[in-house]
């Protein structure tokens, strides 16, 4: 059986001067693209706004923007790194296009 990752993003709009801005959420897609790309079937993206109803709990002390993989918290905070991501994918046993 080939192994699978679930990688949650939880972000949320950030106010500027001109209204606000959900850069997380156009990061994320931009993410999921590459990802998709690479890793094909055996990973999936969801993007969740902090408000949004099925918005997974925060842990204790988490920062936006959190990162999840299989339920664990990755990064919480800074930047949504996608080496930290492919890093993370190649330790559970997750490896390019099933290579």
């Amino acid at each position: 059986m080939n192994a699978q990752a679930t990688i949650e993003i939880i972000g949320a709009p950030a106010a500027c001067a001109e209204g606000t801005t959900d850069s997380w959420r156009d990061l994320a897609r931009w993410l999921t693209g590459q990802i998709k790309g690479r890793y094909g079937q055996a990973v999936s993206v969801t993007y969740h706004d902090l408000f949004d109803p099925d918005c997974p709990p925060l842990p204790e002390g988490a920062h936006l923007p959190l990162v999840l993989v299989n339920g664990e918290v990755l990064t919480s905070g800074g930047k949504i790194s996608m080496p930290a991501i492919r890093q993370k994918l190649m330790a559970i046993g997750i490896s390019p296009n099933g290579h």
